[in-house]
């Protein structure tokens, strides 16, 4: 597609990024993974790093006591330890949680769950990404011995803990954590492998006393408990995309994918996407493909990837079949099931597994998509009911990001590409190590990135901090 055509294309959304720099001066926070409760990836607002910085930044490479398969999280101007940080927190793969000052990556507190020296170095990991709470002096952490923790920003301080599995050993979280409405929101899969037996299911729990107030079982979803994974007849459907459980702010309604698992439409919802309402009780919503049978049998989870919230009713669900699927949600809703009748399908960027989360920016009647996969990267435009081929780059990585006009996207053979988020202008290549589901993020001129692979069992790593040598 020519320049001339992008522009015409992406002129109104091209004023609102030109628009939107400079807004919003204080709190450029990243507090969750994907910046909001929908997973976007993409800040309506100035983040404080222009393409003309590029050159310019300098790499810290910081050594911690893990390996961060996440993202990390930051909050700028907090209090910890008694003095004024702009910090960094991370969750390692054994459960660790760090506190780092973003200016020169000192480690300011370290929580270390009790189960640590029992689990480093075994297959048992997390890839969750913490979550902050809006008054900003709490964060909440995940850990592979089954259980999330609310952590004061303060000092690391353990405020509660609320175990989210009956079975550790089997059930992951590997989903990042979300917080919406009072209510953190945490969901599990299952290890490499899939060895049984687990399900996938979506826990909320209440973010000030720690109690766990619903359950929502993907298989035996009848079930309104925490149940022992061992007590059901049926295995797998584990809900672990990156984004995990998504919000769409408007309604506080609840969206996941699962993988596979038994679909039979009634209490059983393996490889599908589904709408609960804000208390993960009710089915709202819901979709399967017609070849939901074939997906379970090669191994072709749907829910690799998290449900992307496109607004005007539609969402994108992108899995391990090597495509990305556009659906009108208004004739998905309701609790009967509802096979097939997607909208229509694009190809993953290199027709590959699909495990990283598209990165979504709307203004207003216009929307931007990408999205990489272990061969490709690939932006379109929502036109109407479909999507516009924007750009493709022959490079792969994980969840994208999409801030001041850029679109940065790690790859995982080593290596943070930087685009401009219209054209698909290659910008810059700034180096860093091998990964796996690391993604950056960016906040007060900064951008922070994991390097390496939970599935190596590591109990050491390197977080990446890229600043300019001027703070402004």
């Amino acid at each position: 597609m020519s320049p001339a055509r992008i522009q015409r294309l992406l002129s109104p959304l091209l004023i609102f990024l030109l628009a939107a720099s400079g807004v919003f001066a204080q709190g450029r926070d990243w507090p969750r993974f994907g910046w909001d409760e929908g997973g976007s990836n993409a800040p309506p607002f100035d983040m404080g790093l222009g393409a003309g910085d590029l050159g310019s930044l300098v790499l810290q490479r910081v050594e911690i006591e893990g390996t961060v398969d996440s993202s990390p999280i930051y909050l700028g101007g907090i209090t910890v330890g008694g003095a004024r940080h702009d910090a960094l927190f991370l969750t390692t793969s054994y459960g660790k949680t760090l506190a780092m000052d973003a200016d020169d990556g000192r480690v300011l507190w370290v929580f270390t769950p009790p189960s640590y020296a029992g689990l480093a170095g075994s297959y048992r990991i997390t890839n969750a990404s913490p979550v902050a709470d809006p008054d900003r002096a709490f964060i909440y952490a995940a850990a592979p011995d089954g259980m999330v923790r609310k952590l004061a920003v303060s000092d690391g301080r353990v405020v509660w803990s609320r175990a989210i599995t009956r079975l550790p050993e089997r059930e992951k979280i590997a989903s990042a954590l979300n917080y919406h409405d009072g209510r953190l929101l945490a969901a599990t899969g299952g290890y490499i492998g899939d060895e049984p037996p687990y399900q996938g299911h979506v826990a909320l729990i209440d973010a000030g006393s720690g109690e766990l107030h619903h359950v929502w079982n993907s298989l035996g979803s009848d079930r309104r408990e925490l149940m022992d994974p061992r007590s059901y007849r049926e295995s797998d459907s584990g809900i672990w995309g990156r984004a995990g459980v998504v919000v769409e702010r408007e309604s506080g309604h609840l969206f996941v994918a699962t993988g596979n698992g038994l679909w039979d439409g009634m209490s059983n919802w393996g490889d599908a996407v589904i709408e609960l309402d804000g208390d993960a009780v009710e089915i709202l919503g819901n979709f399967t493909p017609l070849e939901t049978e074939r997906l379970n049998e090669e191994d072709r989870d749907l829910g690799s990837s998290s449900p992307a919230l496109l607004g005007e009713g539609l969402l994108l669900q992108g899995g391990k079949d090597g495509w990305l699927r556009l659906l009108d949600w208004q004739a998905m809703k309701g609790e009967s099931p509802h096979r097939g009748g997607e909208l229509g399908r694009v190809p993953s960027p290199s027709g590959a597994n699909l495990f990283a989360a598209p990165a979504v920016l709307r203004s207003g009647p216009q929307t931007l998509v990408v999205a990489a996969d272990s061969g490709a990267t690939s932006a379109w435009r929502l036109e109407g009911r479909r999507l516009v081929p924007l750009w493709h780059d022959s490079f792969g990585g994980t969840s994208p990001v999409l801030v001041d006009g850029l679109a940065l996207v790690y790859d995982p053979r080593g290596g943070l590409r930087v685009y401009e988020a219209l054209s698909g202008s290659l910008l810059a290549t700034l180096p860093c190590g091998a990964g796996h589901w690391n993604s950056p993020i960016v906040a007060d001129g900064r951008i922070a990135l994991g390097e390496g692979s939970a599935n190596h069992h590591a109990t050491r790593g390197i977080l990446d901090i890229w600043r300019l040598p001027v703070r402004r």
